[in-house]
């Protein structure tokens, strides 16, 4: 495919990108524009973010437009692979994404196992090695804002078996471009005992990394000769390189602290399992936070603003930080629930972060507030106005006062907690 280009002028400097749409045997061809916007990160390692149109996590997105992406991208991964086969998605902004895509490869490979990092501690110090929230390594995530990564072992002794076995991993992320983070986790869990690993497929929305491989289908690229006796592939819905000139004598920034992996004072809810632990079964709780939900607005339904028994027109639902896979399930329930009353419904979904961004580009408004894990750092959302919403559904995995009180203040805002 012929390579495009384009320019994206940035307050800290220029961004040039070099990419190519890339055709997917039948499936949709993506375009830049469908999938990416770009704004300033405000962190020192790097200047510029890649701003997902299709994740869900910086830009509303109607979780069926989510869902798409999901599946076409769990389509590039071949079939036949070695199994056993796991699934691992990188915290925060890939923990959806790796379910998306790992409940879609579930239909060719029932028994893959999903696994995600996590950056809140899910143990004390103490744990036993037979404790149920063991750990079972740690990786650096070098350009991140919060670069430090945990990753859990499995309770049950069938599953922790399973995934110690593991001929192939499918890598997913949001983006790639040098494959350091790749190398990372794999030389992490090689030593924490996944031995047998085999494969290595590196499975991201969007790769930057086609200046490295040089044009050349050939599946070897420079990772593999630093994951010595693996076979390395990757797979994504666009292809490119970057390449970044720092503007003039930029104003210093200083990026808020938000490298933790500590727990928190505020103790996580019973959500289920739905990705922090080895699971088959990434639906895990979410028929009990449905419930949730659907007690929670059975209160909130009598508010004198809204039709008592009716969902309003346009719906919001938010997830929050790491906690966004159950709330998009519920967001994709909500969007088929509306569209059965009304085609000129609107349902989207968006999350909460700890990422800290600048405005201007992709990013149009930013609200900022405590963080409801009790870990006293700031939070933010993004593109979010909330009086263009009928309901804001804010998905939280601690108890519902844990929200900041700017978000308790606004009447069209349900908390939808743990504690229900």
């Amino acid at each position: 495919m012929p390579k495009q280009r384009t320019t994206i002028e940035l307050p800290r400097g220029i961004l040039d990108l070099t990419y190519q749409i890339n055709s997917h045997n039948g499936h949709a061809a993506y375009q830049l524009n469908d999938l990416l916007g770009f704004a300033q990160r405000i962190n020192p390692k790097r200047a510029f973010l890649f701003v997902s149109k299709v994740l869900g996590r910086h830009i509303p997105v109607a979780p069926s437009t989510m869902r798409t992406a999901f599946t076409d991208l769990a389509a590039l991964i071949p079939s036949h692979l070695p199994e056993p086969i796991l699934v691992i998605g990188m915290a925060e902004t890939a923990v959806g994404l790796s379910a998306g895509v790992h409940q879609a490869l579930q239909t060719r490979y029932p028994n893959a196992l999903l696994l995600n990092s996590t950056r809140h501690a899910q143990h004390s110090a103490d744990a036993a090695p037979n404790d149920s929230a063991c750990l079972l390594t740690t990786f650096s995530e070098d350009h991140s804002h919060a670069s430090q990564h945990l990753i859990y072992q499995s309770a049950e002794q069938a599953t922790q078996a399973q995934l110690l076995a593991s001929k192939t991993l499918i890598m997913v992320d949001d983006e790639a471009s040098t494959g350091n983070t790749c190398v990372n986790v794999v030389t992490a869990l090689r030593h924490a005992g996944l031995s047998q690993l085999e494969q290595v497929h590196l499975t991201t929305l969007v790769d930057w990394s086609l200046n490295q491989q040089q044009e050349t289908t050939d599946t070897a690229d420079a990772i593999s000769s630093r994951l010595p006796d693996i076979d390395f592939y990757r797979h994504h819905l666009l292809s490119g390189a970057w390449q970044w000139t720092d503007a003039p004598n930029p104003k210093p920034i200083t990026m808020p602290v938000v490298d933790t992996t500590e727990a928190g004072s505020q103790p996580l809810g019973n959500t289920g399992n739905w990705g922090r632990f080895p699971t088959l079964d990434s639906t895990d709780g979410f028929d009990g936070y449905l419930e949730r939900f659907q007690q929670a607005f059975a209160y909130f339904d009598d508010k004198p603003n809204f039709d008592k028994g009716k969902l309003p027109k346009r719906i919001l639902v938010l997830g929050s930080n790491e906690f966004v896979w159950l709330p998009f399930l519920l967001a994709e329930w909500l969007e088929a629930e509306t569209k059965e009353v009304s085609q000129n419904s609107t349902v989207k979904f968006s999350a909460l972060t700890r990422s800290p961004i600048a405005l201007g580009g992709a990013i149009h408004t930013m609200l900022s507030f405590h963080d409801n894990y009790g870990l006293g750092m700031t939070n933010f959302v993004y593109n979010v106005e909330p009086k263009d919403w009928g309901l804001i559904v804010l998905c939280v995995e601690t108890a519902s006062d844990s929200v900041d009180s700017m978000w308790q203040g606004l009447d069209n805002v349900l908390v939808v907690g743990a504690d229900l």
